[in-house]
């Protein structure tokens, strides 16, 4: 890989972390977080009633908006993201504005033009060429996402642009420069925020490598940075799963989900619950979902990758299979095929399966999720050996990937070792 972050980490080492401020602030929790964004909405919202023609609040305002939306998992911001963002003019900001809106959304191709064009607007601006990143990564163009991430790092070599580089080398499977990149990225952190955003990156690379002392040290120190922290909350029930103290990973997720019921929160909810024999409590969850997925598509968010995943671990392959095709259709990214992979699987197609898997192996990402897809689609296809292969790689990776995925990885790996 050609990104240069030896050379950003110098220039840090050198100038000192990226905006940093003099005096330290004290830790912001995610409750207090969504009182500070929404008195800066109503800041913005008096200073432009007085200046309507300030193209700059509104492109603000419209930044802020679609921040609403993550902190409080409640898509019915990105409208009025959209509309402030509409107020904003032919602007540099207004452009970085709308591409985050549509990576918000997950409409990549949207993001990659709007990236395209805050780049051409301007070309000084780290954040613009953060929106084209995060577009071009999801669009699966791997060296077009490279070079956005390196100009950011050549421009600014802070928080995000280290955050990006790092997921770009876990991408290609270089676990150690990702680790490193992201503590580079906790060394130029300056806000709450920031620090327990690194400090929950490094938790999953711990986790997801099955260092789960390591992950939750991480968790914990994000915790004290930031308390109450969705994702921090996150890390720390699935690790109270994978420590089998499965009481405080579900009341981890129950309150989690009650603040915050993000698609993924409830699926690893509801997992749980299925994976401990509370079936009638794991169909509410998987309700819950489904509603939440067609809110969030009804305000323009749609997630066909996340909705196919889903529905073939849930047995569905028709519907997998139409909304993987469907997102294959727009972007070929790995993460995109793994779910075609899957979706052909489920729909007993794993001839088709193998050549998807193949594509979603193609970077050198070590993930044990695309592991153990490719673990069951070699089983089904009769390669006992390679598919014994492949769902050993999953379980070494990380034995908790998945409550009850995870555990259908073991018992088919036993079956196989038992048929030979």
């Amino acid at each position: 890989m050609g990104l240069l972050v030896t050379a950003a980490l110098a220039y840090l080492a050198a100038s000192g972390p990226a905006d940093s401020r003099a005096g330290g602030e004290p830790p912001v929790p995610a409750v207090a977080r969504q009182n500070q964004m929404h008195r800066v909405v109503h800041q913005l919202q008096q200073r432009l009633h007085t200046v309507p023609q300030d193209t700059a609040s509104w492109a603000q305002l419209g930044a802020s908006y679609v921040e609403l939306a993550r902190v409080t998992a409640d898509p019915a911001y990105y409208a009025k993201a959209e509309g402030a963002l509409k107020n904003a003019g032919d602007t540099g900001l207004a452009a970085v504005g709308f591409g985050t809106l549509a990576n918000a959304r997950h409409d990549f191709s949207a993001a990659r033009d709007w990236g395209q064009k805050a780049v051409t607007a301007l070309p000084s601006s780290a954040e613009a060429y953060g929106v084209l990143a995060d577009a071009l990564t999801q669009l699966g163009d791997d060296a077009g996402a490279e070079a956005a991430v390196q100009k950011m790092l050549d421009l600014k070599p802070n928080t995000a642009s280290f955050a990006r580089a790092s997921f770009h080398l876990e991408l290609h499977g270089d676990v150690d420069g990702a680790r490193d990149a992201m503590k580079r990225a906790l060394t130029a952190s300056s806000t709450p925020e920031d620090i327990a955003f690194c400090r929950y990156r490094l938790g999953e690379l711990a986790f997801d490598h099955n260092r789960l002392d390591e992950a939750a040290q991480h968790y914990e120190q994000g915790l004290a940075a930031r308390g109450d922290d969705m994702t921090l909350t996150q890390g720390m029930a699935k690790v109270a799963a994978a420590r089998g103290d499965v009481p405080a990973a579900l009341e981890d997720y129950r309150r989690l989900t009650a603040r915050a019921p993000l698609p993924q929160y409830l699926q690893e909810y509801a997992e749980l619950l299925e994976a401990s024999g509370k079936a009638d409590e794991a169909a509410k969850q998987y309700e819950v979902l489904t509603e939440q997925q067609r809110l969030m598509e009804s305000q323009g968010a749609f997630d066909d990758l996340a909705a196919a995943l889903f529905a073939a671990d849930r047995g569905d392959g028709a519907q997998a299979l139409r909304r993987a095709e469907t997102e294959w259709s727009r972007r070929q990214s790995v993460f995109v095929a793994d779910a075609m992979a899957w979706a052909l699987h489920t729909s007993g197609r794993d001839a088709e399966a193998l050549g998807y898997s193949d594509r979603a192996m193609a970077l050198g990402w070590q993930n044990a999720t695309f592991s153990y897809h490719r673990g069951m689609i070699l089983a089904a296809l009769g390669r006992v050996g390679e598919a014994q292969e492949a769902l050993v790689q999953a379980l070494r990776l990380n034995a908790n990937f998945s409550p009850l995925q995870a555990l259908k990885a073991g018992r088919k790996l036993a079956e196989l070792r038992g048929d030979r």
